[in-house]
C-alpha cells in the first residue's frame, strides 16, 4: 500500500485534512506538491518537510490550477495522483445565502475540482495512469441544519466522481474519500457562537460517534494514501466513508 516515490498534488494542503495528507505523504516517501492560498504557511511547510514543494494556488481560478499542474510537470516530469482537499464553508439556510456565498462555495468546492480534472485528464491519458482523489463529506448525504449550500456543493462532487470514472476509463481512476467529524479548523468554525467551550462540545460529540472519538486528519491521510496506491486499483467511481460509524446511526 505504498505511495513511496509517487508524485502527488495536494490542494488545500496547508490546513486540516490537506495538511495531514501532505505530512503523511511526505513521511512515507511521496514527492508532494502542496497547493493553497495560505502562502506563509505553505512556504514554511516547504522548508520544514522533505520532498514537499509549495505552489500558491486558488483552485477557483482555472489559470492558477493549470499553472499548478504545469509546475508539477516541470518539477517531476509526471503526476501520479492528486488529492483534492481545498474546500470552503458557509453556514445558512437557502433564505440566508448571498451571491458571494454561492461564488465562494461553488467556486472552490465544485469548480476547483472540475478544473483539476480538466487539466489532469490529458496528462493521465498520455501517461496511461493517474488517480484523482476528491475529498467530499458526509454532508453530501445528510441534511445538516443550516448547511444547504455546503451540502449541495458536496453532493455535486459525489456525482462528479461517478461521471469522471465513466468518461475517462482505463487511465484516470477517480475516487472520493468521505469524512465525517474530523478535528480541523473548519470543524472548529462550525462551533462559533456556542456558549460551551470547544473541548466540552467535542467531548459530547465524541460520545455520540460509535468509535467514541473525533477523527483526526491523520486518519484521513492514511486512507487517502491507500486509495492513491496501486493496491487500491480496483476502487473507482465511489465514495469511501470515514466517519466512525455515524452513518449507521438511527435518526433519534
Amino acid at each position: 500500500m505504498s505511495i513511496e516515490g509517487k508524485v502527488v498534488i495536494v490542494t488545500g494542503g496547508t490546513s486540516g485534512i490537506g495538511e495531514g495528507c501532505v505530512k503523511h505523504f511526505a513521511q512515507v516517501g511521496a514527492k508532494v506538491v502542496s497547493a493553497s492560498i495560505q502562502r506563509e504557511v505553505g512556504e514554511a511547510q516547504q522548508t520544514e518537510l522533505e520532498n514537499v514543494t509549495f505552489v500558491y494556488t486558488d483552485v477557483s481560478d482555472e489559470a492558477q490550477v493549470k499553472s499548478l499542474i504545469d509546475t508539477t510537470m516541470e518539477l517531476h516530469g509526471r503526476i501520479d495522483g492528486a488529492c483534492s482537499n481545498a474546500g470552503a464553508w458557509r453556514q445558512g439556510k437557502v433564505t440566508d445565502f448571498t451571491e458571494e456565498d454561492w461564488d465562494l462555495m461553488m467556486g472552490v468546492n465544485v469548480k476547483g475540482n472540475l478544473y483539476l480534472a480538466k487539466h489532469l485528464a490529458p496528462i493521465f491519458e498520455q501517461q496511461g495512469h493517474g488517480v484523482l482523489l476528491i475529498t467530499t463529506s458526509v454532508a453530501a448525504f445528510i441534511g445538516f441544519p443550516e448547511h444547504a449550500l455546503y451540502c449541495m456543493s458536496k453532493a455535486a462532487l459525489d456525482a462528479l466522481v461517478r461521471c469522471l470514472t465513466t468518461d475517462h476509463p482505463g487511465y484516470m481512476r477517480t475516487v472520493a474519500i468521505c469524512p465525517g467529524t474530523i478535528d480541523t479548523p473548519m470543524l472548529a468554525a462550525t462551533a462559533a457562537g456556542w456558549t460551551a467551550p470547544l473541548e466540552e462540545l467535542y467531548a459530547e460529540v465524541a460520545q455520540k460517534i460509535p468509535v467514541r472519538r473525533l477523527g483526526q486528519p491523520e486518519d484521513v491521510a492514511k486512507v487517502a494514501a491507500f486509495l492513491l496506491s496501486d493496491d487500491a486499483g480496483y476502487i473507482a467511481g465511489t465514495s469511501v466513508f470515514l466517519e466512525g460509524g455515524t452513518m449507521g446511526l438511527p435518526p433519534w
